[in-house]
């Protein structure tokens, strides 16, 4: 079986911001774009899926009106090579919502649930391009065996455009940056 017959021939060239632009939202759904080569992401499980959209709504209720957190959001991080990442939570400024591309000067916030196969992007990679795109705060979240998640949290040395720890929960998130919030990701 060749790899056409796997994947389509756009998926074997370099991808540029207006041919990813001209795309539907189907197409671009479960995709990333890094340095203009698509990068597809398998499905994520329900665990995955459900500690994502509790953090967002926890992050949507306490943002107030100024930010909104959604799940499955695009960032456009550079233009040339294109590279678009697609956190598991995002919080960006409200006023921005209707802007296309969303790009790092919107966001807060990029949060990224590690899954089995994730663990070198989320942790690396991923890490590394959020803080060089400017992105203040950088959340992981760690599935351990116990089942109980635990989060680790990064802050932007704007300084030397790396993170810095901050704080680890474990179930309960009690956050005060980037602002107030507590949720409950331990009763899964």
């Amino acid at each position: 079986m060749s790899a056409e017959m796997v994947a389509p021939a756009w998926m074997h060239s370099q991808i540029s911001a207006e041919q990813y632009d001209s795309w539907s939202e189907e197409q671009c759904a479960g995709i990333e774009i890094v340095d203009g080569m698509v990068v597809v992401s398998p499905s994520a499980s329900k665990r995955h899926n459900r500690l994502a959209r509790l953090l967002a709504n926890a992050l949507d209720a306490a943002a107030g009106p100024d930010w909104n957190a959604d799940t499955d959001f695009d960032v456009r991080l550079q233009d040339v090579p294109l590279t678009n990442r697609r956190p598991d939570v995002i919080v960006y400024r409200a006023d921005t919502i209707d802007l296309t591309p969303t790009r790092p000067e919107h966001v807060l916030l990029v949060v990224e649930v590690v899954s089995p196969g994730s663990e070198t992007t989320d942790r690396i990679v991923k890490v590394d391009q959020y803080a060089k795109a400017g992105i203040p705060f950088y959340w992981r979240i760690e599935q351990a065996a116990t089942g109980v998640p635990i989060v680790y949290t990064y802050v932007l040395d704007p300084a030397t455009r790396a993170y810095r720890d901050g704080e680890v929960f474990t179930g309960t998130v009690k956050a005060t940056a980037p602002f107030p919030v507590t949720v409950d990701l331990g009763a899964l």
